[in-house]
């Protein structure tokens, strides 16, 4: 079920990564209205739904290139997510220096890490039978 759910909101990220963005900024952003993106911001959002998407759905057993990317990236924001996050930014937005981050940004950060991490642990399960649903001939 976390799969299917996964794979729905990559699809979503896909088709809507506007409405993505604009929710991450509601969250991260005390300021979100001043947040000018880069013209590629929106592709990069397309991306990570299409990688969700590309290794949730290949049901495939076994790591991939896209998987280990995905745990590594997931990592890298659990364990030190600050270099990641100004990263992030200056990749996302013209207008850095004008943006006052919430607080809870890092957490923040850290949870994506999570669904990154999980992302990669659920391709890794290459059958349905795995998630507890019957397997079918």
């Amino acid at each position: 079920m976390l799969r299917k759910l996964l794979i729905a909101f990559g699809i979503f990220e896909i088709a809507m990564p506007q409405s993505v963005i604009d929710a991450c900024e509601r969250i991260g952003l005390k300021n979100p209205e001043a947040a000018e993106l880069r013209p590629q911001a929106l592709w990069g959002a397309r991306l990570e739904g299409a990688l969700f998407v590309w290794v949730l759905a290949r049901r495939e057993s076994g790591a991939t290139i896209a998987n280990r990317l995905l745990a590594l990236a997931g990592i890298a924001l659990v364990l030190v997510p600050e270099p990641l996050v100004e990263l992030s930014q200056q990749l996302v937005y013209e207008n850095v220096d004008e943006l006052e981050p919430k607080p809870w940004v890092n957490p923040a950060a850290r949870l994506l890490g999570v669904l990154y991490l999980t992302v990669a642990a659920l391709s890794t399960i290459g059958s349905d039978e795995a998630e507890g649903e019957p397997a079918r001939n």
